[in-house]
C-alpha cells in the first residue's frame, strides 16, 4: 500500500453498533468499486472509532473522499450517530 486515509469519529457507545452496521454495509463497494482500494478496517477505542482505509496511492485516497460512495452512502449513513466532525487525515507511505 501507499497511503492510508484515517477517518477518527467520536460516536456514543450506545451507538456504537449502528456505526458498526454501516462500516459492514459499505466495506464491501468500498473494497470492489473504489480505484485503487486495498483495505478497510474497523478500530475501536474507549474514546473514538477509526477506519482506515488502505490505497494504492494519495490520489485514489483523495479521489475517494468525493466519491458518490463516501458523500451519499457513508457519510449519510453515520452521521445520525456522530457526536462531532470527523478528523479526516491522509498518511503517505515511504
Amino acid at each position: 500500500m501507499k497511503a492510508f486515509l484515517e477517518i477518527t469519529m467520536k460516536v456514543a457507545p450506545e451507538n456504537r453498533p449502528n456505526a458498526g452496521e454501516v462500516y459492514s454495509k459499505y466495506r464491501q463497494p468500498f473494497l470492489s468499486d473504489i480505484p485503487g482500494a486495498k483495505s478497510k478496517e474497523l478500530l475501536l477505542r474507549d474514546e473514538d472509532v477509526q477506519v482506515l482505509h488502505g490505497f494504492d496511492s494519495k490520489k485514489n485516497a483523495e479521489d475517494y473522499l468525493s466519491s458518490h460512495l463516501f458523500q451519499e452512502d457513508v457519510v449519510s449513513a453515520l452521521k445520525p450517530y456522530l457526536i462531532d466532525d470527523p478528523d479526516i487525515r491522509i498518511y503517505e507511505c515511504i
